[in-house]
């Protein structure tokens, strides 16, 4: 390949790509990599400009005649971290090409998929200890014990029911994951869904003694996925009952506002309040976190399994709508869904 047509090759790539001689000097580079390292990277050493052991180590083996190697390398600038990963590859006798790819996202995904495992294993462990606990007990003499054994059994029932959930919870997920970037084609009534939740939950109202007030004016019909709408405000509704319970109410009101900021159109304003303890709002911007817990005892003790508002945040983002959290300790919280309305 001649030197004109290698130059137009380079200049096509988005990332960052340099072409340096048999000394390490750079004898070309595209755009990108002009931006990268400013214009002064144009026959310059590459050593001078990429110190980093990983990469100086992998060029003096191309360098030295290997065909093909590879690096990666954190760089610190004004925007943050970045990741870059390094490849050199032998063009001809004379050449060697480099490429620079910026995998700060997929290192970043690699340890959000790894720490949820290490969560959902984590989750997934304690109830079956108790129960491989509870099983090997019963085996033994205890087993005899008729109270004993109601009680053991009993234990062994919740923490089955809590394996359960979060095994629903992670399928559920799982399913809004699928669909997120699907736009959803019917339309739906939010005080239809509001008023089929409510009565789902009513016996979980009845058991809490709260009161739960509804002001729903006539709202328009959204574009929208209702099943997954009925789950967004069950999953809400059910928090403010178990968190907001010492509050003794829970208010849903619903709104159209004609503009927001970020929208080009109306949108549907629906606000869940309790008054209940309320959360510090330093924790607030961690709740839609999978797995995240302020008081993970308390969450576990009200069957929560830390998946609900993460799969709130994931069914609105489908939706193109937010979730907006206001709370403060002693005063309760509040959560309102904004979603638009075309």
């Amino acid at each position: 390949m001649n030197d004109t047509a290698l130059q137009a090759l380079i200049a096509a790539f988005s990332d960052p790509v340099l072409l340096v001689d048999l000394e390490g000097f750079v004898v070309a580079a595209n755009p990108a990599a002009i931006d990268l390292f400013g214009m002064r990277i144009r026959s310059a050493q590459l050593r001078a400009h990429l110190r980093q052991p990983e990469v100086s180590s992998m060029l003096e083996r191309v360098l030295a005649g290997s065909d093909g190697e590879s690096a990666s390398f954190q760089s610190h600038g004004t925007q943050g971290e970045t990741i870059w990963q390094v490849a050199a590859r032998r063009m001809d006798g004379a050449r060697i090409l480099i490429t620079m790819r910026d995998i700060s996202d997929l290192e970043a995904a690699s340890a959000q998929r790894r720490d949820f495992v290490a969560n959902v294993s984590h989750e997934l462990r304690s109830p079956l200890t108790v129960l491989a606990g509870f099983i090997e007990t019963l085996q033994g003499p205890a087993g005899d014990d008729p109270q004993t054994r109601a009680e053991f059994l009993g234990i062994m029932s919740e923490q089955a029911s809590r394996m359960t959930g979060l095994v629903a919870d992670l399928l559920s997920l799982s399913r809004v994951e699928s669909v997120e970037k699907i736009r959803p084609r019917g339309t739906v009534a939010l005080d239809a869904v509001i008023r089929a939740t409510l009565a789902a939950l009513r016996p979980q109202i009845e058991n809490a003694g709260l009161t739960v007030t509804c002001d729903l004016p006539e709202l328009p019909e959204i574009p929208g996925d209702y099943d997954q709408l009925v789950q967004v405000y069950h999953n809400l509704i059910e928090n403010a009952l178990k968190y907001g319970a010492s509050g003794g109410r829970v208010e849903i009101t619903g709104q159209q506002i004609a503009s927001m900021p970020g929208y080009d159109s109306a949108v549907l304003r629906m606000s869940i309040r309790d008054y209940g303890e309320g959360i510090d709002p330093i924790y607030v911007p961690r709740l839609t976190e999978r797995f995240y817990r302020v008081d993970k005892a308390r969450s576990r003790d009200s069957g929560g399994t830390g998946l609900g508002l993460a799969i709130v945040k994931h069914i609105l983002g489908r939706h193109r709508g937010r979730l907006v959290i206001q709370s403060q300790p002693g005063q309760g919280a509040r959560f309102d869904t904004i979603l638009p309305c075309s």
